[in-house]
């Protein structure tokens, strides 16, 4: 009744039972860390934390550059303006008072957006 394939020697059939029962302890390990449910879903929700941080991140640095780009051109024609022969009643800052506050709102509906997806 003995198997062809069970070691004879008594001390090489001692070091496959160590390597059964180190791979049985990691199979057990995988399991029980598939099996803990808590910590699983603290990883995914960190995982979605940080990419709503970098999304976030990114739309505050596409708003910052919009309204850089905004206050660039409200002062090249601010100063456009400033410079034309068009008599003074036709030369008011309150456009330029429009579109300053046109791109401010667009930076703070950006930031609005991007909190609400998080």
């Amino acid at each position: 009744m003995s198997d062809s394939q069970t070691p004879a020697d008594p001390q090489q059939l001692r070091a496959e039972i160590e390597q059964t029962r180190a791979e049985l302890g990691e199979t057990v390990q995988q399991l029980a860390a598939k099996a803990d449910v808590k910590t699983r879903a603290k990883q995914a929700i960190g995982d979605a934390t940080g990419q709503v941080r970098q999304k976030l991140t990114d739309a505050k640095d596409q708003a910052a550059q919009a309204a850089g780009v905004v206050a660039e051109r409200a002062t090249t024609a601010k100063q456009q303006l400033a410079d034309s022969d068009l008599p003074a009643p036709v030369r008011r800052p309150l456009p330029l008072a429009a579109i300053g506050a046109a791109a401010v709102a667009a930076v703070i509906v950006l930031i609005v957006v991007a909190r609400r997806r998080r």
